[in-house]
């Protein structure tokens, strides 16, 4: 295996580097925990990386307030995640699903930005951030920004709406799921209790008034499809609902409508009926304690 690795250190740099290699074959590394595994099971050869690892620059690596919601850089890290005391008050389910991904090793170089970018649909950290509806700040080598929702970033079994000559610069979180009484958790089921990849995983972020009443309601399934899925009707059938006195028939109700965004494939780790029934209990069984916080 051979290949040439450029680390540009500031983002006119990097621009730069991306206009050069346009026409190469190159790929971007950061965190390397996924793009390593991939080189050693397909070798490539004349292969340029653009090493971000050494790239400083604050819209790439911090988490900053904004609008009152949140961007976080696409370079930042797992474990950067998991500390971060902002998001543990505001949007929870991420850092939920950021202390879930593989060990504390793994998580302390893996980014937000690379895990989107793998565009798996068992990606913990993209679910939660699916569940969140979020947006992509997208960059050109030309300097161009697009910000799109999540949703429309992913377009299929690892892969992105990301053009060529273009790289994740952040991820903004909207400030309109930051405020009320917050009931947000990121729920994976595996084979194994840690490092692995999910059966099937629910991301899901209620807003709530002071008596409880649904404000706002966020769902998002993952490894249940080709794409981490928004379950729009099931949030939609929640709304107005108070928290605790959700009925045994209205729990099962939401949970048939979160599984109706589900198309499963069986594999190794499990069958397609087996992650729908996983699906439908885990999604069942959130009303169970919301008498406190989630």
């Amino acid at each position: 295996m051979n290949f040439n690795i450029i680390s540009p250190k500031t983002q006119e740099e990097l621009l730069r580097a991306l206009r050069y290699n346009q026409d190469k074959n190159f790929r971007f590394g950061a965190g390397y925990t996924d793009l390593i595994l991939e080189l050693k099971k397909q070798p490539a050869n004349d292969l340029t990386v653009i090493n971000l690892a050494q790239l400083q620059d604050n819209r790439f690596t911090s988490i900053t307030i904004i609008d009152g919601g949140l961007s976080i850089g696409a370079l930042t890290t797992a474990n950067s995640i998991v500390r971060s005391s902002l998001i543990r008050e505001k949007y929870p389910v991420l850092g939920q699903a950021a202390l879930q991904h593989g060990s504390r090793q793994v998580r302390q170089t893996a980014t937000v930005g690379g895990n989107l970018c793998t565009a798996s649909p068992a990606g913990d950290m993209a679910c939660a951030l699916v569940a969140l509806q979020a947006q992509c700040e997208i960059l050109s080598a030309e300097g161009n920004v697009r910000i799109i929702p999540i949703d429309i970033f992913f377009t299929g079994v690892r892969k992105t709406d990301l053009k060529k000559n273009e790289i994740l610069r952040s991820i903004i979180l909207p400030a309109d799921y930051a405020n009320g009484n917050i009931y947000s958790h990121f729920i994976k089921v595996g084979l194994r209790r840690s490092m692995e990849c999910s059966i099937v995983s629910l991301a899901y972020h209620i807003i709530a008034d002071s008596a409880n009443k649904v404000i706002k309601c966020a769902a998002a399934i993952g490894s249940a499809a080709p794409t981490i899925k928004f379950c729009k009707e099931a949030c939609e059938y929640l709304k107005g609902k108070t928290l605790n006195n959700i009925s045994p028939e209205e729990a099962k109700k939401f949970a048939a409508l979160i599984v109706e965004y589900a198309s499963p494939i069986s594999d190794i780790r499990a069958s397609a009926w087996y992650r729908k029934q996983v699906l439908f209990n885990i999604s069942q069984g959130i009303f169970d304690n919301f008498n406190s916080k989630v």
